[in-house]
């Protein structure tokens, strides 16, 4: 049986490797050994940050929601106590937008919570 070297085969997953280390520096971008590991790495990172950015912006979501709830002399914690008492499922990310956008919409609800919260 014939020896067959793998060129074909090699080089089309090294080029797949640096295709996708494309944008990283010096050798992480140009040799193939560093570059395998720096792609993996930074696969690692991207699937590990995919569930943190989750995390990040629902605590910018309460922040926003808490520094708007202080603005009318009422805690995050009873602003959300009292939606939920008054039964309004309004999540946490449309709540931090009308914070900003629309202040008197947010307003009528701070009022529901402040006559629902115990």
């Amino acid at each position: 049986m014939p020896r067959v070297k793998g060129g074909f085969t090699s080089r089309r997953r090294h080029k797949k490797v640096l295709k996708a280390a494309k944008g990283f520096v010096a050798g992480r971008r140009r040799l193939y050994r560093t570059a395998k590991n720096a792609v993996t790495k930074a696969n690692q990172y991207s699937y590990r940050h995919r569930k943190t950015k989750k995390r990040d912006f629902r605590s910018l979501w309460i922040l926003r929601i808490n520094a708007a709830c202080r603005e009318y002399g009422m805690s995050y914690s009873r602003f959300v106590g009292g939606l939920k008492a008054a039964a309004i499922g309004i999540d946490r990310r449309n709540l931090a937008s009308l914070a900003i956008d629309e202040p008197q919409a947010f307003a009528k609800l701070i009022e529901i919570a402040r006559t629902n919260c115990a």
